[in-house]
């Protein structure tokens, strides 16, 4: 099963926020629900008890019943996940700054498809369809709001265009911040640092406070990120049977003085990308341990004379004392991540 995501046009903008501030309601009205019977039971409500309270509402709050169902069972769900008592509120005030972005999710029967509409409940919306929705099975979904007050419907489908890899090689992945992505046939993608080229404008809004200027610059940032990102993850999906990423630990580094880079890189979202591609395209994907893949010569597996530390981030060529072979930095940490790839693959797969 995949995800679509598509656009619906801004006519519907004003219908769709109403029906958003209801599902608020809901949320909020089981939220302090199951507050308040913990607090006098010493136990949570499940979804199934919930029911009976919320019996009727569909109606009052013009709310398809399978909505009020699968908000149920989502606040139930996220409260056992974060083992909380009680779930922040949804907040509908625009002006607030706390505003919840609008959600609206449905299941199966709650929603039908026909002739670039979809229809919920007596409501039709009118989308933009990329994706040809006829030929594909929904299985469920949502509305969901933007920061800029864009709505779009994403539905869970069945992939019935499942490609299969024919590519006999395989490749490993470092990541990083001068380039991106690092490939053991020399091949390096150059941070594009699309926010850096933005951060003056942006900086230049926020002075001015105009947040409609602000939020659609993000969005500009965002899309240009995203579209790089998805065009090089389908290129390595393409060309390789197998594919070894470093698990560099992008959170802990968000920490640091090098939080802008980090989070512009979006390393965690190329490798979510590189994934679920790979599980599409029948292509093996395996994040392997990066540490000392830049330390360790890749041919002799010496770490004697490698840089070490913050002293040596600045050296990006270095020859090893024990075998004479010189190495660029990124090239060689690539070619380590491929040879324990190939350890946890465990499989004769030809080296590129």
């Amino acid at each position: 099963m995949k995800t679509l995501k598509l656009r619906i046009k801004d006519k519907h903008c004003k219908i769709l926020d109403q029906l958003a501030s209801e599902v608020n309601f809901v949320w909020n009205y089981v939220n302090d629900l199951g507050f308040k019977h913990l607090k006098r039971k010493g136990e949570f409500l499940s979804a199934y008890d919930i029911a009976k309270y919320t019996k009727g509402t569909s109606k009052e709050c013009h709310l398809h019943s399978q909505t009020i169902q699968a908000v149920t069972e989502e606040l139930v769900t996220r409260r056992k996940q974060f083992k909380k008592v009680k779930l922040k509120w949804r907040v509908s005030n625009k002006k607030s700054a706390r505003r919840s972005l609008g959600w609206i999710p449905f299941k199966k029967v709650a929603i039908k498809y026909a002739d670039g509409y979809v229809q919920y409940g007596k409501h039709q919306f009118k989308l933009w369809d990329s994706y040809g929705l006829s030929q594909y099975s929904i299985k469920t979904g949502s509305f969901v709001e933007d920061s800029r007050g864009r709505w779009y419907v994403c539905l869970v489908v069945d992939d019935i265009q499942q490609v299969k890899a024919t590519a006999k090689t395989s490749i490993g992945i470092d990541l990083g911040l001068k380039y991106l992505a690092t490939c053991p046939d020399s091949i390096k993608l150059k941070a594009p640092k699309i926010y850096r080229q933005y951060e003056e404008k942006l900086g230049i809004a926020q002075r001015a406070r105009n947040k409609k200027r602000v939020k659609t610059i993000h969005a500009k940032i965002k899309n240009i990120r995203q579209n790089m990102l998805h065009q090089f993850s389908r290129k390595l999906v393409n060309e390789h049977a197998a594919i070894f990423v470093s698990n560099v630990n992008a959170k802990a580094l968000a920490q640091t003085r090098l939080a802008k880079s980090v989070l512009d890189a979006s390393w965690t979202t190329l490798r979510t990308m590189l994934k679920y591609k790979c599980e599409n395209a029948g292509v093996w994907y395996e994040e392997v341990n990066e540490a000392y893949t830049i330390q360790t010569c890749s041919c002799c597996g010496s770490r004697c004379s490698s840089p070490k530390g913050r002293a040596g981030l600045g050296i990006r060529e270095w020859q090893c004392m024990e075998c004479g072979t010189l190495h660029d930095r990124d090239i060689n940490s690539a070619l380590n991540i491929l040879a324990l790839g190939y350890e946890r693959l465990a499989v004769g797969i030809p080296i590129l």
